[in-house]
């Protein structure tokens, strides 16, 4: 490939084992991110990515160039050009014989080829490949396109699992990059015959994003199609899909979807309940966000499921809420002493909000085949291998989003321990994966220690990996999440975010340059972490497969 400059080595700025510097032509555009190799002692070559450039002169001063310019006249021209070059700050990631020694001083500095790329960067003879988008490098004569690869062992497991995404709402396309990663699960999954399946739950908790991921995307372009065609992946929207709605009589006032009616009809949606009889144990859920650091409000929790005092034979919803309503009269406290009237009162006022704002709560199931309905734990106990479950939280408050989230993640484990009775484990699938946005919802520093959604969240990211449940989440600010949940992370991709976020921890060991990069960073574009990759990758992504809304 092209010579672009040399190695220098100073006694302020020697090489190193880690970096290096070299000079080029001031007129060569290269960026960040960017490969280049090293020629270097016993016949090895050491690979570099590019991290920071700088331009430099002769000059001594900013005065000296002020008084250069004939004492700063904007329009005079220099007869003689001031001497000046560029020089480039590199990181090492490796060498191609394991010659980890500082390059020599006047060594050529050339770029890379793409197998050059991808012996650099750890991509090349990648074990079990996934597309995780593509790389470009170089200008026009010498740029050059790549596919990037995960191994999906370390994605969705068994080496490592569980992915988080950041990004500003809308500007990152967190829920666009998402939808690619798990359609390349998709279609790889669906080849295999034999040994591991996947199945998907995506939680819709925005407008109508996810609400028709079985259709094809009609504004795909050929430029588009032809990025699927270099990746190996199909453009055939999702298959398998099947659609979950809150139960409501006029289905308009309970979701964003417009098509539910013509789904049910096709047998693609179902509209979901909870019953008193099969769901009264779980309203613990409801509470995830209560700060409670005495765990009052799961000692009521555990004294309505245990059936004390007057609890005991309530049959509906509304039976219950009622005789939560008797317990927070003055004096009536029932057997439990310990449990105040103040308790029972704040008890009851979250339980009323939620019971009377929404129609998901029921007593039972109409046995019209028809209507449709189902709970959602007998769907999810149910669900076999390459289905793909949409569950339609986005009307709901956010305290009922909550409450399903955490129901939809019980049940999840509840089926991978082996607790569907009726289900052999052959015909479970092997892993499952659950993607959430807004995760700064149930997984924030600020959400109580007690929070039995985090406490859900933080045993499948450290434990759900050996069971096969594997979360794909994404929020805004990264910083904002619990350290166990993002710690357990094995993926991390970076959307564009803004210069308060990359001033925090959690970007520290991120170079400046790459920093500056992230708040810039156009739709359809990350930054990704991953084990294999041996440095911070920029990759790109194309536009998703299934139908886009442009409004709602």
């Amino acid at each position: 490939m092209k010579q672009i400059g040399k190695i220098i080595a100073t006694e302020k700025a020697p090489t190193t084992v880690d970096e290096f510097f070299f000079w080029t032509d001031k007129e060569l555009i290269i960026k960040p991110f960017d490969v280049i190799k090293v020629n270097h002692i016993k016949n090895s070559i050491t690979f570099g990515v590019v991290e920071e450039i700088s331009h430099l002169t002769d000059n001594s001063s900013f005065l000296a160039g002020f008084i250069s310019s004939d004492f700063g006249d904007v329009n005079y021209n220099h007869y003689t050009q001031r001497i000046g070059m560029n020089y480039v700050r590199a990181k090492v990631v490796a060498n191609s014989h394991g010659v980890y020694t500082p390059v020599i001083d006047g060594s050529s500095v050339s770029l890379a080829s793409e197998s050059d790329v991808k012996e650099a960067l750890g991509l090349k003879d990648i074990k079990n490949p996934l597309p995780a988008g593509y790389i470009e490098m170089y200008e026009e004569p010498d740029q050059i396109t790549i596919p990037v690869h995960f191994n999906s062992q370390f994605l969705i497991g068994p080496e490592g699992a569980h992915l988080n995404i950041s990004g500003i709402s809308g500007l990152a396309s967190k829920t666009s990059y998402a939808m690619f990663l798990l359609k390349a699960i998709q279609d790889q999954y669906l080849k295999q015959k034999d040994g591991e399946s996947v199945a998907y739950v995506l939680m819709n908790v925005k407008g109508r994003d996810l609400l028709a991921i079985d259709e094809p995307n009609d504004e795909l372009t050929e430029e588009d199609k032809s990025i699927y065609k270099m990746l190996n992946l199909s453009t055939s929207p999702f298959k398998n899909v099947q659609y979950f709605y809150p139960y409501s009589k006029d289905i308009v006032s309970s979701t964003y979807g417009r098509d539910v009616k013509s789904q049910m009809e096709l047998d693609k949606a179902k509209l979901y309940k909870y019953i008193f009889e099969d769901d009264k144990e779980s309203i613990d859920l409801l509470f995830s966000n209560v700060d409670d650091p005495n765990q009052t409000m799961e000692s009521i929790v555990n004294y309505i499921a245990t059936g004390q005092s007057g609890f005991n034979g309530i049959t509906n919803w509304n039976e219950l809420l009622n005789e939560v309503h008797e317990h927070t009269k003055a004096g009536a406290t029932g057997k439990d002493k310990e449990i105040t009237v103040l308790s029972w009162r704040k008890f009851y006022r979250l339980f009323r909000k939620t019971i009377e704002k929404t129609t998901i709560f029921s007593n039972s199931l109409s046995s019209k085949p028809k209507d449709n309905e189902t709970r959602l734990k007998d769907s999810i106990l149910n669900i076999k291998k390459n289905d793909v479950f949409v569950i339609d939280v986005a009307k709901l408050d956010e305290e009922t989003q909550g409450f399903v989230f955490g129901d939809v993640m019980r049940s999840i484990y509840e089926l991978k321990l082996g607790q569907a009775f009726d289900r052999k484990e052959t015909d479970i699938p092997s892993k499952i994966v659950i993607f959430i946005d807004e995760l700064n919802k149930y997984a924030s520093k600020e959400v109580p220690k007690s929070s039995p959604i985090l406490r859900q969240l933080l045993d499948i990211t450290e434990r759900g990996r050996s069971l096969g449940i594997i979360l794909f989440s994404a929020e805004q600010f990264k910083s904002d999440i619990h350290d166990r949940v993002k710690g357990n992370c094995a993926t991390h991709a970076y959307g564009r975010t803004n210069a308060i976020e990359v001033s925090k921890r959690d970007y520290q060991y991120v170079p400046p340059v790459y920093k500056s990069m992230l708040t810039r960073l156009k739709q359809g574009e990350y930054v990704i972490q991953n084990p294999v990759f041996r440095s911070l990758l920029n990759i790109k992504f194309p536009r998703p497969i299934y139908k886009q809304f442009k409004n709602g």
